[in-house]
């Protein structure tokens, strides 16, 4: 059978010649092991953890900045409504939600990524709850399985990329609708213009309504009450999103 789908895959059907690759690496049928092992591990600790709002950011708002300080303050907030933070676990706004969530004695995870310029975890993390991980899809599968929440501050392609997958989930109903609060109007506000113009009235590659998803707010009190109202209204969903 092996022998014959290799046949198969040697040419089109006009018999041209199909690139193949310049080499492929034995240890690749180990990574279907280290990825269980990672679902594995992230799944027996969060288990244990209520729920969460996940905190997305640029590691580069350090101390200092006024979004570093408004995540502090929002991560401090969402542990006072019965909340637990989770973080990307690195500098930054991910340190700013950790923080948060530590100043008030609340659960303060981590899910730290092994990359070249970030290295090492922020010190506001509860250490039992200081995950390590070596794939990003298998990180955001814990960031969204275990989030009831989602706060966005202002941040680069990383943060771009665990919105929109958040957006997409919802949007094809693959998981329950949660609230999501993108913070920071002047960053936020250019890209839903953006979205509503080209993508709703022009192309209408997006539904009406998709746009509200999410509310974009540069105050504190705000995103947390959306948070927190979202949940008076609909208890029956704080429980993990089973299905990721």
């Amino acid at each position: 059978m092996k022998d014959k789908v290799l046949d198969e895959l040697s040419g089109d059907s006009h018999g041209r010649p199909m690139k193949k690759w310049s080499n492929i690496r034995g240890e690749n049928a180990w990574t279907m092991f280290k990825v269980m092992a990672e679902f594995v591990d992230g799944f027996e600790v969060l288990n244990h953890v209520g729920p969460c709002v996940s905190i997305f950011g640029s590691a580069r708002l350090k101390e200092g900045s006024p979004f570093y300080e408004l995540a502090t303050d929002i991560a401090a907030r969402l542990t006072e409504e019965g909340f637990g933070v989770i973080t990307g676990g690195g500098p930054g706004i991910m340190e700013a939600g950790n923080k948060g969530a530590w100043m008030k004695s609340g659960t303060s995870v981590g899910l730290n990524i092994d990359l070249p310029f970030e290295t090492g975890h922020n010190p506001y993390i509860a250490p039992a709850l200081n995950l390590k991980h070596r794939y990003f899809f298998v990180r955001k599968v814990m960031f969204v399985k275990y989030a009831k929440g989602f706060v966005v501050m202002p941040g680069g392609f990383g943060t771009m990329d665990e919105l929109f997958e958040v957006l997409t989930l919802i949007q094809t109903k693959t998981i329950s609708a949660v609230p999501i609060v993108l913070v920071g109007k002047a960053f936020w506000g250019g890209l839903h213009d953006w979205m509503q113009q080209c993508m709703e009235n022009d192309l209408k590659t997006i539904s009406p309504g998709d746009l509200d998803l999410f509310l974009i707010t540069d105050d504190p009190a705000e995103a947390v009450k959306y948070i927190s109202d979202f949940y008076v209204r609909n208890s029956e969903l704080l429980e993990p999103n089973f299905d990721l």
